[in-house]
């Protein structure tokens, strides 16, 4: 299943130049689909600021939540 801009996502693996750990969870702000699929994930801290906003492949994320 494609993930889709607003999925609430969980990082797969550790991104340490990013700062963040694998099981971090973000929101996908837009996504990418030439050439390859990409994501732009938002990661947040617990007072709502940016911790980092990075692109993503399919296969470091797994969605976590989806509006109907």
């Amino acid at each position: 299943m494609p993930l889709l801009e607003l999925d609430c996502v969980e990082l797969t693996v550790d991104l340490p130049d990013e700062g963040l750990r694998a099981g971090a969870e973000g929101t996908i702000v837009h996504v990418f689909t030439a050439p390859d699929t990409a994501y732009l994930v938002e990661f947040l801290d617990e007072d709502g600021n940016q911790v980092a906003c990075c692109t993503l492949l399919p296969e470091q994320l797994k969605l976590t939540w989806r509006r109907d």
